[in-house]
């Protein structure tokens, strides 16, 4: 199985001034001139890591990584005010304007993936190829799956737990729940339950438990940050019109694209991933056995260096013939 490339530093980074009072961190790795992309976080809420450069050979690419509104090292931290799936979209072509890349390849996961759905299908003419990884869609079924009936029937121990925070009377509503007392809690209250939130996450993110990611969750950063903006965006519904990122599939006609999904994906149903393949004509779906959502399982992490790669080489030849040509 084809591993993750070699540790990298970047060569360039700093804030972008996106307006609306924020300031979003972004690295720029790879090699400049080389095959422009992008790589989108999960959460929302989470945040960029070393390893999210490795999933790109940085003698042919040009990568852009950057924290979203409120992630990691953007600030204001965990700040929901003017953060919207918009916003980001808006955010994510700044980002393209401001190094003059004309179209770019997108490689997002989990809430990535929306992001990058939410993107193309905005911007189609600038999206060179779409690398999609857990697929989540946004809709209230995927809300439901995660947040009320679902999940909660494979990891019962874990819901309990972060059903337990919420008084009965408002369990019927989860999400809206946390998002108010997330919003308006501060302090020590306002961790602990940030803390149950991204618990709940992290035990149900991997096919086999991962203590060191569990551990790494309750970080209080970034724990509030991830269970303040999640909560925010799903209370809201992601912002988007009910079951619109497969209605406007045909947007993506001209884009080709590569879905990867853990058949054991317990955040996000492989079916969002069957769905979305059947309506983007362009796309090659790998439902990867003994996978669940993260990155870092074996198999998904295979897939997701093929794709890169191949369009690595696709445009590295393109290029040339080009050349040959003029």
């Amino acid at each position: 199985m084809r591993q993750l490339y070699p540790q990298i530093e970047p060569h360039e980074s700093g804030h972008l001034d996106v307006g609306d009072g924020h300031h979003i961190y972004y690295e720029r790795c790879g090699t400049p001139g080389a095959k422009p992309a992008v790589f989108l976080h999960g959460g929302p809420g989470a945040g960029i890591s070393p390893l999210h450069r490795r999933l790109f050979d940085p003698d042919r690419y040009d990568l852009i990584l950057f924290d979203q509104r409120g992630c990691g090292r953007s600030r204001p931290h965990a700040e929901v005010d003017r953060n919207s799936s918009w916003h980001l979209v808006s955010d994510i072509e700044r980002l393209r304007t401001s190094f003059g890349f004309e179209r770019w390849l997108l490689l997002g996961g989990s809430w990535g993936s929306t992001l990058a759905l939410a993107y193309a299908q905005a911007h189609p003419s600038h999206v060179t190829e779409l690398v999609l990884r857990g697929i989540f869609l946004g809709d209230q079924a995927s809300l439901d799956w995660f947040y009320s009936f679902g999940a909660s029937e494979i990891f019962p121990d874990q819901w309990e737990a972060f059903c337990a925070a919420i008084p009965p009377e408002e369990r019927h509503d989860l999400v809206a729940a946390y998002d108010r007392r997330l919003t308006t809690l501060e302090g020590a209250a306002q961790l602990r339950l940030a803390r149950i939130w991204s618990q709940w996450e992290a035990a149900t993110v991997s096919l086999l438990p991962d203590p060191a990611r569990e551990r790494s969750a309750q970080d209080p950063d970034h724990a509030i940050a991830v269970a303040k903006i999640e909560a925010h965006f799903f209370a809201n519904k992601c912002w988007l019109r009910p079951g619109q990122l497969l209605e406007d599939a045909h947007l993506l006609a001209d884009i080709p694209g590569t879905i990867v999904h853990g058949r054991y994906d317990i955040c996000c149903s492989a079916r969002n991933a069957w769905e979305l393949h059947r309506r983007w004509a362009r796309s090659r779906l790998h439902l990867v056995e003994g996978a669940g959502h993260v990155f870092s399982e074996p198999g998904i992490t295979d897939r997701l260096i093929e794709a890169t790669d191949q369009y690595a080489a696709s445009w590295a030849g393109n290029r040339e013939l080009m050349a040959k040509t003029n």
